[in-house]
């Protein structure tokens, strides 16, 4: 963290978990060494590069960079067994990579990813010539993906769920049918998080895959990947919560490294606080956020940029009258039910909220000192730790939980407090 003149602090965000589990699924098909700038290293990422490994291909750590050895015929070996942790990504995103090869491999997870679903993608790769089977709960991780390569020309996936299915079949389409000319054709049903399959297929661009969209309907086509160095941008999910630190402390912050045209759409977040009347500008080299006063309460849709749901439910006591977000239903399916843990942390907090299947609504109120549910969920953690900025006495049941995907934001906040001279 470095000053940015003498009232705004600058933090500086550690790279997106999600770009860097793209890179390291497009580097792993790609021929040759891809090298990955500043990525993520956090429970989630270093889950799916010791999946890679598992699978057997190289993944090296070269000081700031990893360096991917990639296969462009499927996972090197023939049998494995890959522990995926916590990380959804992980659990999502490899047994797609594990189709277009050739053996067996088997994958299970934490208790907690045991319970979140991977069914939709499983009855694609089905529905591609792919065999695979459960070893418990149908729907649910461990399972067992028995690879000889996807022969499927077309598909339909449900995507209403997670837009993780989709990103995992989009990545892995370009190895399907091998020198065929076909390629692969996806056809989409309730498509959520939409933004992250725009990065998904502008990524595989970046990589050298030739993907196009029609609506609902993605084509990709034959021709691979090619080997390539690139640069992680920060994690905007996590600059989220700084963003919404300024704007309910009447500070500034300024974070590197994000743009307009970013590959995240949780970059809108600085939006929505600029609705609620927080001024946010977009400076040549990042953004700036500046809390003017009390926030105006709003509804907004956050379909796009459900992972920002806890933030603007964690500041939402702090406007002057309801903050309301819906369509938000698959964030019940997050490590935590999302949703839930939000109205009984307010509610813990004395704060008047109410939810719905897709949506919760929270009145303005002052937060007590309380004892925050995190549910082992890296965003209610991060999210509450700034309803703590102005509730004293509250506290985490679990602070640990944020090393998923941001292990050192508890020191980065205090840092952040430091600079601004407030207390913690």
């Amino acid at each position: 963290m470095s000053g940015r003149g003498s009232v705004v602090a600058e933090v500086r965000i550690p790279g997106s978990k999600s770009i860097t589990a793209r890179a390291l699924f497009l580097g792993a098909c790609a021929p040759g060494l891809s090298y990955l700038r500043r990525p993520l290293r956090s429970d989630d990422t270093e889950a799916f590069a010791e999946g890679l490994v598992a699978l057997g291909y190289t993944v090296q750590d070269s000081g700031d960079d990893w360096v991917v050895m990639g296969s462009p015929s499927g996972p090197p070996v023939t049998s494995a067994d890959v522990y995926c942790r916590d990380a959804g990504t992980a659990a999502r995103f490899l047994p797609a990579l594990a189709a277009a090869g050739a053996g067996t491999f088997r994958f299970d997870a934490s208790p907690q990813m045991r319970r979140r679903p991977v069914g939709p993608m499983v009855a694609a790769l089905r529905a591609l010539g792919v065999p695979v089977t459960y070893a418990g709960a149908d729907g649910h991780l461990p399972l067992t993906v028995l690879a000889r390569g996807m022969t499927g020309r077309r598909v339909t996936l449900d995507a209403s769920v997670s837009s993780q299915f989709l990103s995992a079949l989009l990545m892995a389409a370009p190895l399907v049918n091998g020198a065929t000319s076909e390629g692969l054709t996806i056809s989409v049903t309730g498509m959520v998080s939409a933004p992250y399959v725009d990065m998904t297929v502008r990524m595989m661009r970046q990589f050298g895959a030739r993907v196009t969209r029609d609506g609902d309907e993605f084509a990709v086509y034959p021709g691979g990947y090619a080997a390539r160095s690139f640069e992680i941008e920060p994690d905007a999910s996590a600059a989220s919560y700084f963003l919404a630190a300024a704007a309910v402390t009447g500070k500034t912050v300024f974070v590197p490294g994000l743009y307009p045209d970013s590959l995240q759409g949780d970059l809108k977040f600085a939006l929505v606080l600029k609705r609620m009347g927080a001024r946010v500008s977009f400076e040549p080299d990042g953004v700036m956020v500046t809390g003017t006063g009390p926030l105006h309460g709003t509804e907004v849709n956050m379909r796009d940029i459900s992972d920002t749901m806890p933030t603007l439910a964690a500041i939402a006591p702090f406007a002057d009258s309801p903050v309301r977000i819906v369509d938000v239903a698959n964030t019940r399916v997050k490590e935590s039910d999302r949703l839930d843990a939000c109205a009984v942390n307010l509610r813990k907090l004395g704060v008047q909220v109410t939810t719905g299947p897709d949506w919760i609504e929270v009145w303005p109120g002052t937060p007590k000192a309380a004892e925050i549910e995190c549910r082992g969920d890296h965003r209610i953690a991060m999210s509450f730790s700034i309803t703590g900025l102005r509730t004293p006495g509250l506290t985490l049941d679990d602070p640990g939980c944020v090393r998923k995907t941001f292990p050192g934001f508890h020191t980065v906040l205090a840092d952040l407090c430091r600079e601004w001279g407030i207390g913690q």
